[in-house]
């Protein structure tokens, strides 16, 4: 019995909030058990230099965690004058994400910035802000739609991610952290709705797994990344709507 009661198979509750703040065109909460991470997205009318004159816009993402989102304070990254190594590699599979399914020369000469905060960490925290950053990327790109700054939907495909592990040599599916912090392998699988896969970050915590079993947890983060986009379509309202 996992801690929460849930099945194996079985996604931690998922809320989110549309509109989450008011001062820009996307944004949103979303909260997956007792994970919280508000997500917004932002245009800019510049590209980064290496990208200037060729007709095609660019995504970055950027992720922190609020001191006391964990049961530790942790000293907030500006104090030390660098990004860590966690939030930095953590950011990059974000943007990495969301550039999978955009079509860069729809938008323009434009820069999309995706900003994730974590204001409570529960486990999952990377997969919450890639589920999330995908309804805040595609409510900026539909007012930007709407205003006519662009003309044409640059996503191609819904995206969502998800965790899975091994913990008693049984692969489950969304780790809290006592799981997470006990799992004998740890997985994150980003995924877009066709089914092709964007990333997979696996690795053996305490022991080596199988491809029998690797092939499980894919299957398994399958399943519930299907669900996950089920809930983004629903905060959408987009059922209809295929990219």
């Amino acid at each position: 019995m996992r801690t929460d009661g849930r099945k194996n198979d079985e996604l931690r509750k998922v809320k989110i909030t549309r509109n989450f703040i008011t001062t820009v065109n996307g944004s949103i909460l979303i909260e997956v058990g007792d994970t919280k991470v508000i997500c917004t997205a932002s245009i800019e009318d510049r590209v980064p230099p290496f990208l200037r004159d060729q007709k095609r816009g660019w995504l970055t993402a950027e992720y922190g965690m609020l001191p006391r989102a964990t049961h530790i304070r942790t000293a907030r990254e500006s104090t030390s004058g660098r990004v860590g190594g966690r939030t930095h590699e953590i950011q990059r599979l974000i943007g990495r994400s969301l550039r999978a399914i955009i079509d860069f020369k729809c938008i323009g000469e434009r820069t999309i910035r995706i900003d994730c905060d974590v204001i409570q960490a529960d486990g999952g925290t990377r997969t919450a802000s890639i589920t999330g950053a995908f309804i805040a990327l595609h409510s900026v790109l539909q007012h930007s739609l709407k205003n006519g700054t662009i003309e044409k939907n640059p996503i191609k495909d819904y995206l969502a991610a998800v965790s899975v592990g091994i913990i008693n040599s049984e692969p489950r599916l969304d780790l809290c952290y006592a799981e997470d912090s006990s799992a004998e392998v740890d997985m994150n699988v980003v995924m877009e709705e066709s089914g092709k896969i964007v990333e997979i970050q696996g690795t053996a915590e305490t022991r080596s797994f199988s491809r029998d079993m690797l092939n499980s947890m894919v299957a398994m983060a399958e399943k519930g990344i299907s669900e996950l986009i089920k809930v983004q379509k629903e905060i959408l309202r987009l059922n209809v709507l295929k990219y």
